[in-house]
């Protein structure tokens, strides 16, 4: 994984799969959260990285948390976003945040049937433990979107899948409610200005902390490339295979590499050059579809 580069005046305290993580030194102001252009997939940190895609993911995360303050028409979701200096080596691709009490858990909410879901799906008929219709296919609608939690793993190990009964027992009856709840609103407010704009959002997910108030608060990026997928809806109204159906807005041309050129077994290979430009491509042209 490439170094997170060195800010005067601020210390490094962790890197994830994409983010990098700052605070000030000798300070508990706010924290930096630095977008990189490491792109994952299938839980490993791939090389490499993906052209301008932490200034793409930060530009569209940004431009959602607006939207989800109420320029959407919506109540405002509370978010992580503080007002403050960004340092001039990582403008436009860092947001200033307030500290969280994080949750473990992954918010993960689907209105289309694809991905890790059509694999439980094909195997036992549910999602996450949910039972579904019968006779659905890869990248069908289904009949509302539904809550399919899952828990963070340390980087380098896998996601697990996990049913609502199991994040109950993680964080707790109350705050299981509120993360699912509030998962689905934002969901629905998104998927419907996605619909206005020609795309479908089949999938994404969210995290969420508590602030010093106790009020669960969007944190972390949202509704990006990275963490959702997206489809052009027309060519999923029209389309007659999965492939021509999910032509996606996503790294899912990474994920589709990757699956064609190793067995997930030891190092994952380099992507071509190639792969990483037309996957920046999508990047841009699903900020620029969403925000014209």
């Amino acid at each position: 994984m490439t170094s997170a580069i060195e800010l005067p005046g601020w210390r490094h305290v962790y890197s994830g799969k994409v983010r990098d993580l700052y605070e000030p030194e000798g300070s508990d102001a706010p924290l930096l959260v630095v977008a990189s252009d490491r792109v994952s997939a299938f839980d490993h940190v791939l090389s490499p990285g993906i052209p301008d895609k932490g200034a793409l993911l930060t530009a569209l995360s940004l431009w959602w948390f607006d939207r989800l303050s109420g320029a959407d028409g919506g109540r405002s979701i509370p978010n992580h976003l503080v007002e403050g200096e960004i340092p001039d080596a990582v403008a436009g691709r860092a947001m200033l945040v307030q500290r969280l009490d994080m949750q473990p858990i992954e918010c993960v909410v689907r209105g289309y049937l694809t991905g890790s879901g059509w694999a439980e799906y094909t195997a036992s008929g549910t999602v996450c433990g949910i039972a579904l219709p019968e006779g659905l296919g890869n990248g069908d609608r289904l009949p509302e979107p539904i809550f399919t939690p899952a828990y963070k793993a340390p980087l380098g190990e896998h996601d697990e899948n996990i049913s609502f009964d199991q994040a109950v027992e993680i964080v707790g009856e109350d705050t299981a409610v509120q993360l699912r709840d509030l998962s689905l609103e934002i969901y629905t407010r998104a998927a419907a200005t996605a619909e206005a704009k020609g795309l479908i959002l089949a999938d994404t997910k969210f995290e969420f902390g508590f602030d010093g108030e106790g009020v669960l608060t969007l944190a972390d990026e949202v509704l990006t490339s990275d963490s959702s997928r997206y489809w052009d809806a027309e060519a999923w109204r029209t389309g007659t295979t999965p492939a021509e159906r999910m032509a996606s807005y996503d790294k899912q041309i990474v994920r589709n590499w990757l699956s064609a050129h190793w067995d997930k077994q030891g190092t994952p290979p380099e992507l071509p050059a190639e792969i990483a430009e037309r996957t920046a491509a999508r990047y841009r042209e699903l900020l620029g579809t969403l925000t014209a």
